[in-house]
């Protein structure tokens, strides 16, 4: 039973980034209209700096895919974990409206390095 909830959690989370990182190339989710001020300087600042939403959006299309499939979840948590930490961030300083999913997605991001901590001691050692 563990296994198929955390394959469905999984899978949603993967999807999730997966759909995020296609929006940032495709632009077919409006953005709310009701963003606050820095958060809308925030977003300008990114796309002066012209290779770093392509970037960010090929390592969500990477990671999410790598997160759906048991066996690269572990690198796909790794791989995710950085965007994890920036949209928190984000969240917390610049939109706090979403700051409760972006936890919800950490906390999600965090147990599944939890879960897989056995397949990290390589890198550790």
């Amino acid at each position: 039973m563990k296994s198929k909830i955390t394959f469905v959690v999984c899978l949603l989370f993967g999807l999730l980034f997966i759909n995020s990182g296609l929006n940032k190339f495709f632009n077919y989710m409006p953005m709310p209209e009701d963003l606050p001020e820095d958060m809308l300087k925030l977003m300008e600042a990114f796309t002066v700096i012209g290779w770093l939403m392509p970037l960010i959006a090929v390592v969500e299309i990477i990671g999410g895919a790598l997160f759906i499939l048991p066996k690269t979840r572990a690198l796909g948590a790794i791989v995710i974990f950085p965007i994890m930490v920036g949209i928190v961030l984000t969240h917390i300083f610049n939109a706090p409206s979403g700051l409760i999913m972006a936890l919800v997605l950490l906390l999600i991001n965090l147990w599944i390095i939890f879960e897989y901590r056995k397949k990290y001691l390589n890198l550790l050692g």
